[in-house]
C-alpha cells in the first residue's frame, strides 16, 4: 500500500517550527512496510488543502494529515474535510464530554472557541485525544482513507503509534515488511565515511544504505524490505557487519542512541567518577551528561570557569600558564582538567577552553580554536581542534568531541 503525508501549518512553511511530525510518521510507516512516496507541506488555506488532498488520493491509498485541528480560526482541517466529503458537521457528544472533562480538571468551563472542536464530519470515525483537546478523525474520500491528526507532536505521536498503526495494519494486510537499522558515528566527516562504505551506498532495493550527515555526527541507515521479518533482519545484519568492520571505534551507537548516553553507559559500567571544567562550552557537556537519568552515579561536579580568576583561584590553573600561553591553550586545558579532578576527587577530569566567537579572537587564535583535555585513569590527553560555524555550532561540536574522548578513554 502507498501512503502520503500532508503537513498543515503556515508556521511550518515559514520555518518557525521544525516539522518533526513528518519524520515520525515516515519512520513508523516504514516499520510496518508501508510505502511513502510523497510529502506535502501547505499553509492554513482551505483551497490549497482541498487541492492537495485531491492530488493525494489519486496516487496514494492513505492520506495522513497533521495539524489544523485546534480551536482557532486558522485551524481549518475539519471544516475543509467536511466540505470535501460532503459530510455536514454534527455535534459529537463524546468529544464534547472529553472537552468538558479536560477543562474541568483545570477549573474552567469549555471556552466558546473550543466548542467548535466538538463538531465532527458526519460518518467520520473519531480518534480520542487523551492529552490535548483536538481529536483526530478517519474518513473516506473516493475510496481512499483520510486520517486527520493533531499537530502538536506530544499529542500526535501516541495517537499514531497506539491507534493509527494498528488500524493501518488491520485495514491493509500487506505481505511486505520494512526493517531498518541506523548506525551512528562520530569523529569522521561525511566524505571520509563515504570513501569507506561507497560500495554499500550503491546498493539497490530490497536492501539499501543511506548516509545522513549531522553536526558532529554521521548516520548510516540500512533498510531491507522482504516478506519475512527475519529475512529482512538477516539482510541488515550482513551489511551491518561490513560497516562495523570498516568504521570500528567511530561507531558509538545504534538507532536512538546518543553519544552522551554511550559515554554514560561506559562510566556507569566501569564505576568511573567524572568532573568537568568548561569555559567556551558554557556547561554544555555537563548538561548533556546530566540529562540522563541516574547521572549521579558517575557525574560528581561541573564548573563553568569563564574568567581567568576562576581558573586560577578555584581550579588551580597557574597564572604563569595563562600569561605565557594564554587562557586558550593546551597547557591551560590540561591544568583545568587536573584541577577539577583533584577538586572533586574524581577518576577523570575534563578541561575545555576555546573561542566560540564571533568575538574574542587574538593573534594566532581564531574563532573555533578549542583545546580539550582529559586526565585520569592513566590518561593524559589534550586535543587542539578547529571548528567552523556559528557560536552555538562550535559549542556543540566541542561538546561532541569531549564526549567522544570520554567514551574512548574511560
Amino acid at each position: 500500500m502507498k501512503a502520503e503525508i500532508i503537513s498543515l501549518g503556515t508556521e511550518l512553511l515559514l520555518g518557525s517550527i521544525l516539522n518533526t511530525n513528518a519524520r515520525f510518521v515516515s519512520q513508523k510507516l516504514a516499520e510496518i512496510g508501508v510505502d511513502l512516496y510523497y510529502q506535502t507541506t501547505i499553509g492554513d488555506n482551505p483551497s490549497r488543502l482541498i487541492e492537495s488532498i485531491k492530488k493525494a488520493v489519486v496516487r496514494s491509498d492513505v492520506v495522513i494529515i497533521t495539524g489544523g485541528l485546534g480551536p482557532t480560526v486558522d485551524d481549518i482541517t475539519i471544516e475543509t474535510i467536511s466540505r470535501l466529503t460532503g459530510g455536514r458537521l454534527i455535534l459529537d457528544e463524546k468529544v464534547l464530554k472529553d472537552l468538558e472533562d479536560y477543562f474541568r480538571l483545570k477549573g474552567l468551563k469549555v471556552p466558546r472557541e473550543s466548542l467548535r472542536q466538538a463538531y465532527m464530519p458526519k460518518g467520520a470515525a473519531i480518534i480520542r485525544n487523551t492529552i490535548g483537546t483536538a481529536p483526530g478523525i478517519i474518513t473516506e474520500y473516493k475510496g481512499k482513507i483520510i486520517i486527520c491528526l493533531p499537530g502538536p507532536p506530544r499529542e500526535m505521536e501516541p495517537i499514531f503509534e497506539n491507534k493509527i498503526m494498528p488500524y493501518i495494519k488491520k485495514k491493509f494486510k500487506g505481505t511486505w515488511v520494512i526493517v531498518s537499522r541506523t548506525i551512528k558515528t562520530t569523529g569522521l566527516a561525511e566524505s571520509q565515511i563515504d570513501k569507506k562504505v561507497r560500495d554499500l551506498l550503491k546498493l539497490r532495493p530490497p536492501t539499501t544504505v543511506g548516509i545522513y550527515a549531522k553536526l558532529g555526527e554521521v548516520d548510516l541507515t540500512i533498510m531491507a524490505k522482504d516478506e519475512n521479518v527475519k529475512k529482512a533482519a538477516d539482510a541488515i545484519e550482513k551489511i551491518e557487519k561490513k560497516i562495523r568492520q570498516r568504521l570500528k571505534r567511530h561507531i558509538f551507537g545504534y538507532d536512538y542512541d546518543t553519544l552522551e548516553g554511550s559515554a554514560a553507559n561506559i562510566l556507569t559500567k566501569k564505576k568511573i567518577r567524572l568532573a568537568i571544567a568548561e569555559s567556551c562550552t558554557g556547561g554544555l557537556v555537563a548538561n548533556r551528561l546530566t540529562d540522563i537519568s541516574g547521572s549521579s552515579r558517575y557525574f560528581l561536579m561541573g564548573i563553568v570557569a569563564y574568567s581567568n580568576d576562576i581558573k586560577t583561584n578555584i581550579l588551580g590553573v597557574s597564572k604563569e600558564s595563562i600569561k605565557r600561553y594564554g587562557a586558550v591553550s593546551e597547557n591551560v586545558a590540561l591544568e583545568m582538567a587536573n584541577g577539577i579532578r583533584f577538586l572533586a576527587c574524581a577518576d577523570i577530569g575534563i578541561g575545555i577552553t576555546g573561542i566560540a566567537g564571533p568575538t574574542g579572537v587574538t593573534k594566532g587564535k581564531p574563532v573555533g580554536l578549542v583545546y580539550i583535555a582529559l586526565t585520569g585513569c592513566g590518561k593524559n590527553i589534550v586535543k587542539e581542534l578547529r571548528f567552523k560555524g556559528s557560536r552555538q555550532e562550535i559549542k556543540f561540536q566541542a561538546s561532541q568531541t569531549a564526549l567522544d574522548m570520554l567514551r574512548l578513554n574511560s
